[in-house]
């Protein structure tokens, strides 16, 4: 089952009219009947489409048309017979024509919805609009096409207004090395943007093998030769759809019909250890499903999930699904996103953004462009908002696949396709990848920026493996949370304005070490490249807690501290046996007696917060060294604040 992975870039439209597009005896019009001529050619159009002999029978009409053009029927008759041909445009022009030189009544019902549905999947929208607004006309009120043909009509208002009001420009295609074979698709970026991973089906045949590739991005943002992800992960089964966490090392995908599946197809996940790919592993049945599951999209930190399915019980024929990484090393139950981000319709191919807390998807469950369009919804205090159509030229009468938008808000890309004139059935027309600068209007509620670097033995200043993890500190909430790569200690974090963080790297026998980003009011907001380097667990060595916080001359502990108290908390229980000294140190502003004093109890709130928190007494102790022991020179402001600090030694 293919069409997980393939993007649905425009959708056939089911014949949704219940009777025939074209009664084999179709009754005379009163004007052919009362012609020979006309009759003669109207009964031998009849005669060619009961043998079949459907181009025959455009053709007698075509002469029919041309003899006799006030006949509006006879162009109706060749516009239904177009469209069982899948000769959408065609079909269009005779609908168009035909209409116009008959009556507007209750007869014409289906030939106003017909010229209305064709209208609308070629984008023009005026003539949908008056085909929708005559069929409402002469519609009786309990018609059963009434309400769709009532949305169109929302829909053909709300495109036509799109376009008169236009958010950024066209998409543009990407060059080579790029778009080298018939389909690519699914592009998305690591967050450092240095990597981009999409999904490559090489021809057009059903049996065509899809799999994973990937692109190095250089400095100046061009594009290196595409090559396939790893051989660990493609395969002779199908692969693609997929996304990767933020430091490109968990990549989730979707292959169909592997021995072992749970459904049609399946999420799988591969992990990254220096340059090597892991084994895929089958999510299981907690996130997969007995149906179809696809389109994965992984939080910055790999730990959350958004995927769609048509498993049952959902709202709709697609809907989009949660899930997350517990501390077991399971994934939760999937969870439905629920209303208002899922509809009773198609709500396909979400993307969650690095900050975590916007959220775009495309779906034709709402007002829009008239196809599956994209929309883009934020998360306030654990809801989803009202999703916002991202508008014109992104969305058009196309369906769109799916949108993808850079960690830092400047770039998006996209996979399109747009019809050829006349082409009914879009999965076998050509997909590229686009791209284009991101208005304002469709950036995420927050931008974001990472921290990179490596995590290093202090002592043998070898790699090593430590979980690096961030918590805001205001909430005192775990945002995200990585491990180092064991081969060569690699991590990479991503940082959202507006917010100061904590961040923690800790490993067994190393001493935590903290580091503290304040971006609640910074105006610069640029990559950081830190390199960590941990403490063993020894007697004499000595970390800088950096995440305490006091009023200038005070020592009371403000409630941002809380977080590092608590993983010091965490730290002494883990290590039962080791005693420590809290110890204060100023700067050289102030006097001498003061600055002790200060530092003193500063030591002490730190030391009787662990003690009311269940550590024992006897394993600690606090000392003030006012501006005793500086670590740089007190000659800058910056320098200063380096010297007002805590430590915490091991005895």
């Amino acid at each position: 089952m293919r069409r997980n992975l393939l993007p649905v870039l425009a959708l056939v439209l089911a014949c949704l009219w219940p009777s025939s597009p074209v009664a084999a005896q179709a009754k005379a019009p009163a004007a052919v009947a009362g012609n020979t001529k006309a009759r003669n050619l109207w009964d031998k159009a009849q005669q060619q489409y009961a043998a079949r002999q459907f181009d025959k029978a455009i053709e007698t009409l075509t002469s029919l048309n041309q003899k006799f053009p006030s006949i509006g029927e006879a162009y109706l008759m060749k516009g239904k017979l177009h469209k069982s041909m899948g000769e959408l445009q065609p079909a269009l022009e005779a609908y168009r024509v035909g209409l116009q030189k008959v009556a507007v009544e209750p007869s014409r019902l289906p030939d106003f919805f017909e010229l209305g549905e064709l209208a609308l999947s070629f984008g023009e929208y005026e003539t949908a609009r008056d085909a929708y607004q005559k069929f409402v006309k002469v519609a009786p009120k309990n018609q059963r096409f009434l309400p769709r043909v009532q949305r169109q009509l929302l829909n053909c208002e709300f495109a036509l207004n799109a376009i008169k009001n236009p958010i950024g420009a066209e998409p543009q295609r990407l060059g080579l090395p790029l778009n080298t074979f018939y389909f690519q698709y699914f592009p998305v970026l690591t967050a450092d943007n240095r990597f981009l991973v999409y999904t490559v089906r090489k021809k057009a045949s059903e049996d065509s093998d899809e799999d994973i590739y990937v692109s190095r991005v250089g400095k100046d943002g061009s594009y290196g030769e595409p090559a396939l992800i790893s051989s660990a992960i493609n395969s002779q089964f199908q692969e693609g759809a997929a996304t990767i966490s933020g430091d490109g090392k968990t990549l989730v995908f979707t292959s169909c019909n592997r021995p072992g599946s749970l459904g049609s197809c399946d999420l799988y996940v591969s992990r990254r250890t220096g340059n090597a790919w892991s084994k895929p592993l089958n999510l299981g049945g907690r996130v997969n499903s007995a149906a179809w599951d696809s389109q994965p999209s992984l939080s910055a930190d790999g730990r959350t999930l958004y995927f769609t399915s048509d498993r049952q019980g959902g709202r709709g024929q697609e809907d989009i699904y949660v899930t997350t990484l517990e501390a077991s090393g399971q994934w939760s139950p999937a969870r439905n996103l629920g209303a208002p981000v899922n509809t009773p319709g198609k709500d396909m191919a979400p993307f969650i953004h690095a900050s975590g807390t916007t959220l775009y998807y495309v779906t034709d469950g709402l007002v829009g462009m008239g196809g599956l369009d994209v929309y883009r919804c934020s998360q306030q205090e654990g809801k989803w908002d009202k999703p916002v159509n991202l508008g014109y030229p992104l969305n058009t009468h196309e369906n769109e696949a799916s949108l993808f938008i850079s960690s830092d808000n400047r770039r998006a890309l996209c996979s399109r396709s747009r019809a050829a004139e006349g082409v009914a059935d879009s999965r076998n027309r050509p997909i590229e990848l686009f791209g284009f600068d991101v208005p304002a209007q469709m950036r995420a509620g927050e931008t974001t920026t990472y921290a990179q670097g490596r995590v290093f033995d202090a002592v043998t200043k070898k790699p090593i493996k430590a979980d690096v993890q961030l918590y805001d500190l205001k909430t005192d909430e775990l945002t995200q949370f990585v491990t180092s790569d064991a081969e060569n200690g690699e991590y990479t974090l991503v940082l959202n304005e507006g917010r100061q963080y904590g961040m923690y790297a800790a490993a067994d026998k190393y001493l935590m070490r903290s580091l503290n980003f304040d971006y609640s009011s910074k105006q610069t907001f640029d990559p950081l490249t830190l390199d960590i380097y941990l403490e063993p667990v020894r007697a004499g060595r000595s970390i800088v807690l950096n995440n305490l916080f006091f009023d200038t001359r005070e020592f009371a502990l403000k409630p941002n501290s809380r977080t590092e108290l608590n993983r010091l908390i965490q730290f002494m229980g883990q290590y039962p046996d080791i005693q420590v000294e809290v110890s204060g140190h100023t700067d050289d502003v102030g006097s001498d007696d003061d600055n002790l004093v200060l530092s003193k109890n500063r030591a002490r709130s730190v030391y009787t917060y662990l003690v009311e928190h269940g550590v024992k007494a006897e394993r600690l102790r606090f000392r003030g060294y006012g501006e005793q022991k500086p670590v740089v020179p007190n000659d800058s402001e910056a320098n200063r604040q380096q010297n007002r600090r805590i430590e915490l030694r091991i005895l």
